[in-house]
């Protein structure tokens, strides 16, 4: 854990304060006629939309240098990081290790974005553009990151991290393919194991330990099930298990290994699972589309349907305030895909596919 996670953990954990402050923050995030609007606006438009939204204080902030679709991204990152370490700042005891915990999927972005800049050759610019500023990472470590020349120095770079280990192991197969999958899927695979480990494995169900835990489980599974329909799609000769991540309840990897070799078999395993009637909508989706994207979107929106009805049984629980993280991420790549397929010069109907939208 980072410095800024000392000086909590031996206090007692302050729910009510927390998820009283996350359900004010989470009436003001947008909704999805607001989606409805922007599609229909130009990038300035949108812009100034957004200037008279929660986001007013880093438009004006970063209005004078710049403009448009950069203004807009700056705008997003800004206060997605803001709106985070909030929770952090807020948060005591064990909640405050939940969330520390979970907000390390920023620092998988983080890396995950300086590695394929490297891979692009793009421009030191381009890459910090894309970064979320919200995870674990210090402005130091991210400093060097940015600075690396060469994606072995990112993964030395990382060595003292969580992600150390699976990286290097990943940066062989890297080298020997050409390929960024194995990276990034070690660095996906150290976070989910991660976060998983030092909890126990069959908490009081209804406990707050016990809500964290199925969570993170159902986030494992579906993870895992995303990754296993891109390798029915993609017919490609790999290992499944090489992707598998371990903590779910859904399959494990000798399951996976089997179903990825027949879209037909994987989607009647889930359709039979306990996660069935959350995606029979996007099952029958994918049955009849055999659209991969539009799945797996769906399957973003199932994942925040069933953090909300947990936030709802379990009111004073970590539960709404995960829920929160995920919607609050919902917003800004809505927002963001909107603002780029504007840019792009796409139209309404053609942005609306792009949208998580419930």
């Amino acid at each position: 854990m980072s410095p800024r996670t000392t000086g909590k953990r031996g206090q007692g954990s302050n729910y009510e304060y927390v998820i009283a402050r996350v359900r004010s923050r989470r009436a003001s995030l947008f909704d999805d006629d607001d989606y409805r609007k922007l599609v229909r606006m130009g990038t300035g438009e949108i812009a100034r939309f957004m200037e008279e939204t929660e986001y007013e204080t880093e438009m004006n902030a970063l209005g004078s240098r710049y403009s448009g679709v950069d203004l807009v991204e700056y705008a997003l990152n800004r206060n997605l990081a803001k709106h985070f370490d909030d929770l952090l700042e807020w948060s005591e005891g064990a909640l405050y290790d939940y969330i520390a915990r979970y907000l390390r999927k920023f620092d998988v972005w983080n890396a995950k974005t300086v590695i394929r800049g490297l891979y692009s050759d793009l421009d030191r610019t381009e890459v910090e553009d894309d970064l979320i500023r919200a995870g674990e990472f210090s402005d130091r470590r991210i400093e060097s990151l940015l600075n690396a020349g060469s994606i072995e120095e990112v993964v030395e770079l990382l060595d003292d991290t969580v992600f150390g280990e699976s990286l290097a192991e990943a940066f062989e197969v890297y080298e020997e393919s050409g390929v960024l999958v194995p990276l990034e899927n070690a660095l996906d695979r150290a976070f989910y194991e991660t976060l998983l480990s030092g909890l126990p494995e069959n908490p009081e169900i209804d406990s707050p330990t016990g809500l964290y835990v199925e969570f993170l489980e159902t986030e494992v599974d579906f993870r895992n099930l995303r990754n296993a329909l891109r390798l029915a799609h993609s017919g490609a000769d790999v290992d499944p298990s090489e992707y598998f991540i371990e903590g779910g309840q859904l399959f494990d990897a000798k399951e996976v290994a089997q179903l990825s070799t027949n879209l037909d078999q994987l989607v009647s395993a889930v359709r039979e699972s306990k996660y069935g009637d959350d995606l029979d909508a996007a099952l029958s989706a994918l049955e009849d589309a055999e659209n991969l994207l539009d799945f797996e979107r769906a399957l973003e929106a199932a994942l925040l349907e069933y953090a909300d009805r947990l936030s709802n049984r379990y009111p004073l629980s970590v539960c709404p305030v995960l829920s929160y993280v995920l919607a609050k991420e919902r917003e800004v790549d809505n927002i963001r895909a909107i603002a780029r397929g504007r840019e792009a010069g796409l139209g309404p109907d053609e942005i609306e596919q792009e949208l998580v939208i419930l």
